[in-house]
């Protein structure tokens, strides 16, 4: 008996090579991808019972580019004009410069980090008298909400989009994938709620990131596949020592 079908709750990679392609050609395996999660943005009525107003803002902190398209989106929607006063701070280079599909790009109002929420200490202290406004999912973490705590700063957290389980009905038999590959606690949640009735059994379950890792625990599941580790620091190397050592003990069999 041998791996043979893999289950990746992510949306499939856009390029035809990538580490899982490589993987499956290497032992021979059938793979499928479905994002067990999706993100919906909240509605008009929805953020109207958050009370924020926008305008009352003199700055945005982006943590990624879905966090700008639903601010521009909500924007529309309520017919809200973001002045061109607004100042733009951001995670990153590359989600600073995607602010030019909303935006004209003028440096003396986009700011950026390294990537790292700490990077973003130094930029953040220069403009200490803005009153920010933080666009977020209903999942988020609190590590800028933190930062701006920390810093004593004036701001206000706005849930615009939020995290759900995607209908996954087209899948008739879980048992029929060796490997089921889970990336977010969210996508555990998702498992339950699309098979209340899953029983894991010889299924093995594979976790990115300890978030996942612990919700796959708490759920009751056998964790047999955890990444990332100093040896396998990817999903897929994760996989492929599994797969290893799994076809040499069961080679017999």
């Amino acid at each position: 008996m041998k791996i043979k079908k893999i289950l990746v709750s992510q949306p499939q990679p856009t390029t035809e090579k990538s580490p899982y392609s490589e993987l499956a050609e290497k032992y021979g395996l059938k793979l499928e991808f479905r994002p067990f999660i999706k993100v919906e943005g909240v509605t008009a009525k929805e953020f109207r019972q958050e009370r924020i107003n926008i305008l009352d803002h003199t700055a945005i902190i982006f943590t990624s580019r879905t966090a700008i398209d639903h601010f521009f989106r909500i924007c529309g929607e309520l017919r809200i004009t973001v002045p061109d006063t607004m100042k733009y701070f951001c995670i990153s280079e590359a989600t600073a410069f995607y602010l030019q599909k909303y935006i004209v790009y003028r440096k003396r109002k986009i700011f950026y980090g390294d990537k790292k929420v700490d990077d973003m200490t130094k930029i953040l202290l220069k403009h200490k008298t803005e009153n920010f406004l933080v666009p977020l999912s209903d999942i988020h973490k609190e590590n800028i909400p933190g930062l701006l705590d920390q810093l004593n700063l004036k701001y206000t957290k706005a849930i615009l989009y939020k995290t759900v389980s995607s209908d996954l009905s087209d899948i008739k038999n879980l048992k029929e994938y060796d490997i089921i590959a889970f990336y977010t606690p969210s996508g555990i949640k998702s498992l339950f709620q699309n098979f209340p009735e899953f029983v894991q059994d010889t299924t093995v379950i594979a976790a990115f990131g300890p978030a996942t890792a612990v919700a796959v625990e708490e759920a009751g599941l056998r964790l047999d596949i955890k990444a990332p580790t100093p040896q396998c620091p990817s999903m897929t190397m994760a996989i492929e020592e599994f797969i290893k050592r799994y076809n040499k003990e069961n080679k017999t069999k």
